[in-house]
């Protein structure tokens, strides 16, 4: 059984739950970080020396990072199919699409956009900033709107891990109150993975536990 440190509402962990339920392992989640706390102990530095979540072990390994864990987690278990390829090729086609939106995608929402949003009180928000990266990041879901073109998932027709990186910021995306620009294409996407029951169960969990008083 694995075993992952970290809070529900996570964004990166909720990465990892993902795949998690997607791949059908059975686990045991631990709460760890904000409200919970654990992060500044020294059993957790021994986790990981950076009292970070998410955390997973695996027997006696410990993986820290959640594109790593990912990985790890594709690479043991998804038996070289769709998800992620054993040939090297296909799994870098896969590969960059996840890098983007762990490095483009991933770093443009959760801190410029959501942070300031839900954690930020209104009083206190750069709303100039805010609406930069409202408009940066919402440039960025039509760029992912090219990559859907005629295709279900960001890199076929098959789930991979590509959809895991880049999929689960749509749910906060989509719910909270930022202008949006029409994008049949993303949104359709989005309708897809809400009606996966991993993505429901791990991505689709309510932050309201996050919101400052007057966010």
């Amino acid at each position: 059984m694995l075993t992952i440190y970290g809070r529900a509402t996570s964004s990166n962990v909720q990465l990892v739950m993902w795949a998690v339920g997607e791949l059908g392992l059975s686990y045991e989640r631990l709460d760890y970080g904000h409200v919970y706390g654990g992060l500044d102990t020294d059993e957790f530095a021994a986790l990981n020396p950076h009292r970070k979540v998410p955390v997973l072990k695996d027997g006696d390994l410990v993986v820290w990072e959640s594109a790593a864990i990912l990985r790890y987690l594709a690479a043991t278990y998804a038996d070289g199919g769709a998800f992620w390829p054993a040939d090297p090729v296909a799994r870098a086609q896969i590969d960059m699409w996840a890098e983007w939106g762990k490095m483009a995608m991933c770093h443009s929402f959760t801190v410029p956009i959501f942070w300031s949003r839900v954690r930020t009180a209104a009083t206190d928000r750069d709303k100039v900033a805010l609406a930069k990266a409202v408009a940066h990041f919402d440039d960025l879901t039509h760029v992912l709107a090219n990559q859907l073109q005629d295709q279900t998932f960001v890199c076929g027709n098959d789930l991979t891990t590509a959809d895991i990186v880049i999929g689960h910021l749509l749910f906060r995306w989509f719910d909270i109150d930022v202008p949006r620009s029409a994008n049949p294409a993303v949104e359709a996407y989005y309708q897809r993975l809400a009606q996966r029951p991993a993505y429901r169960e791990h991505v689709m969990v309510s932050y309201e536990p996050l919101r400052v008083e007057g966010a």
